[in-house]
């Protein structure tokens, strides 16, 4: 009886995670993704190919374990409070670490800028590349973030007042400003006139821009699953963690677009 007793209940909040394959699944997947990127860039054979069924294995890995994290929050009822503050905690603190990322990109572009090199004809942007006007398509693109991410915090109030309607109105809108954000950012890209290999100012004006995009389309992809869980009935009013770090990661998303724009687009235009 002692251990029966044992075995239903705990003496604590926290969660044991039972053994998983994932975590391995995805650590081998993302190792197999950036080696095989790499073998591409040199134009090793069946690089390509590898790199392509790596990416696949990572989104089915993640996804999986994104599955089973659902499950133990929504259906076994495993996300104590106790459990959910340590989530946020990771949640900011993954947060933190893609803002380190972003300042050093940052970095890269002020000390490039601030400093021109005489190769570049000591000017910025470099002599012989025409910058992208920050009030045509880059404003246009800072409008529909920052509709995103009013609609995405309306759309939380919603769900802590409980108006489920408001909820997947603002959640919907939200997605599909971001897809729309993603068409312009590839159209901005077809019509500019310098690439990825002109100078330091192409290296830096893509890799911020880009990694930004990236993180747009995870971010889509976050508040897509939010919105699938909205329509499942998998949060309530008190109980909607899922729903919230996509919404921080967003707003995030908006801060450094912000950043972006001001700096890359306006000032090193």
């Amino acid at each position: 009886m002692t251990n029966l007793v044992r075995s239903n209940f705990q003496a604590h909040p926290f969660h044991l995670v039972s053994p998983s394959p994932w975590p391995i699944l995805t650590c081998v997947s993302l190792l197999s993704l950036t080696t095989s990127g790499v073998l591409t860039m040199h134009g090793f054979s069946f690089g390509q190919d590898i790199f392509f069924i790596a990416l696949l294995s990572v989104i089915g890995s993640a996804s999986f374990w994104f599955r089973d994290i659902i499950s133990e929050g929504t259906y076994l009822g495993n996300h104590t409070l106790a459990v959910q503050r340590g989530l946020n905690m990771g949640v900011a603190l993954f947060i933190v670490s893609e803002a380190l990322f972003f300042l050093a990109i940052f970095w890269t572009f002020f000390h490039s800028a601030l400093s021109p090199a005489v190769e570049m004809g000591a000017q910025w942007p470099p002599k012989g590349i025409d910058s992208i006007n920050p009030f045509e398509l880059p404003l246009l693109n800072t409008i529909l973030l920052l509709a995103s991410g009013f609609l995405v915090t309306y759309a939380h109030h919603s769900v802590i007042q409980g108006k489920r309607s408001g909820a997947l109105y603002g959640i919907t809108f939200t997605v599909v400003l971001a897809l729309a954000f993603t068409v312009l950012q590839g159209v901005e890209y077809t019509v500019s006139s310098f690439t990825l290999s002109d100078s330091t100012f192409g290296s830096c004006f893509y890799f911020g821009t880009g990694f930004h995009g990236l993180h747009v389309i995870i971010g889509t992809a976050f508040i897509a699953v939010g919105l699938w869980r909205v329509l499942a009935y998998h949060f309530t009013e008190n109980h909607h963690l899922g729903l919230e770090s996509s919404i921080l990661y967003w707003h995030f998303v908006d801060i450094v677009w912000l950043f972006l724009f001001i700096s890359v687009y306006y000032w090193g235009s």
